[in-house]
């Protein structure tokens, strides 16, 4: 007789006479060993670590490294498939549990290689995690996997690696290709700072001629209003110049009347004038000069009778005025 006991995370089967006994996770059991047989299938998740050796579209060889990571999910089915029978010490009689993982990695290779065949050598560098997870899809669907009652959790691409005159081929471009972004960036800086200072220029000039598009429309509008005023002051000038003109029409119509008016009344006076001289034509002058200016004047009537002897003086043969005379007169006349 002998004592098995088992953790949680194995699965174990109890066979004796080819039937089935005892089955399920962390049993513990007394069974007679030569007519038992003790199956252990761990059900516990676990890691098959792989890498190895692919070619990619272009020819070019990479190493790919990482895990898978599954677990039991049929203990039973994968018994019926391995050998997973222990001895007395819970040893595995055969080499089948170790084969498990090869078997998995192997069939992750199959799917792995159909990947990056169909990738260039730049594109399996780059995309190792679509490379994990379409594997990893493939894995699940694959009736191989299913039929061993494993079922997948996980493919972890840890690295996707290039010869080593490739990658350093690949540095090289990349060190130049950046070298090449950074001359670009500083052209393109470059060409930014001079775009900047166009745009500054620009700016500027448009600046100016708005400036001196406003001051056009304001010399425009003071010319304008100069303009609307000149035509006030014209009109100003011309209704005042109607005025004057209205003002000496009249005036000068007034004067023709006025001077009409003087016309009539001196043609008036005159043809009185007219009569009067008329009726003094035959009236000596001595005698209306007499009646007009007074003759009762000394002083007149002596120069009267003075004129009349300067006009008879070739009458007279002789003429004597004393000085008495001519000083009482004198005295007289003033």
């Amino acid at each position: 007789m002998a004592y098995m006991k088992v953790p949680p995370t194995k699965y174990v089967i109890h066979y004796r006479q080819g039937r089935i006994r005892r089955e399920g996770a962390g049993l513990s059991f007394f069974y007679y060993v030569p007519a038992s047989t003790i199956v252990i299938v761990p059900f516990a998740s676990a890691d098959a670590p792989f890498i190895f050796q692919e070619a990619t579209q272009d020819f070019q060889p990479i190493s790919i490294q990482g895990q898978l990571t599954y677990r039991v999910a049929d203990p039973k089915k994968l018994a019926s498939l391995l050998d997973f029978s222990v001895d007395r010490a819970a040893r595995y009689k055969s080499e089948d549990p170790e084969k498990l993982n090869a078997r998995l990695v192997n069939q992750a290779q199959v799917l792995a290689r159909s990947v990056t065949q169909r990738m260039t050598l730049r594109e399996a560098l780059t995309r190792s995690r679509e490379i994990g997870a379409e594997v990893l899809a493939n894995l699940k669907g694959s009736e191989t996997i299913t039929a061993l009652g494993i079922q997948v959790l996980a493919v972890s691409v840890l690295s996707v690696q290039a010869a080593p005159e490739m990658s350093k081929a690949l540095a090289a471009e990349a060190r130049e290709a950046l070298q090449r972004r950074s001359d670009e960036a500083i052209y393109a800086r470059r060409n930014a700072a001079v775009e900047q200072e166009r745009l500054i220029k620009e700016s500027e000039l448009n600046t100016e001629i708005a400036v001196e598009e406003k001051q056009r429309e304001i010399r425009e509008t003071k010319m304008a209003a100069e303009i609307a005023m000149e035509e006030k002051q014209r009109q100003v000038r011309e209704l005042r110049m109607a005025a004057d003109i209205a003002v000496e029409e009249q005036r000068a119509t007034l004067v023709e009347r006025r001077t009409a008016n003087d016309r009539s009344e001196a043609d008036t006076r005159a043809y009185g004038l007219e009569a009067v001289l008329k009726s003094l034509r035959t009236v000596d002058w001595k005698t209306l000069m007499m009646l007009t200016e007074g003759g009762a004047d000394p002083k007149r009537l002596i120069a009267m009778a003075f004129q009349g002897l300067a006009e008879n003086a070739q009458k007279i043969g002789e003429l004597n005025i004393s000085p008495d005379l001519l000083k009482s007169l004198i005295q007289g006349a003033k």
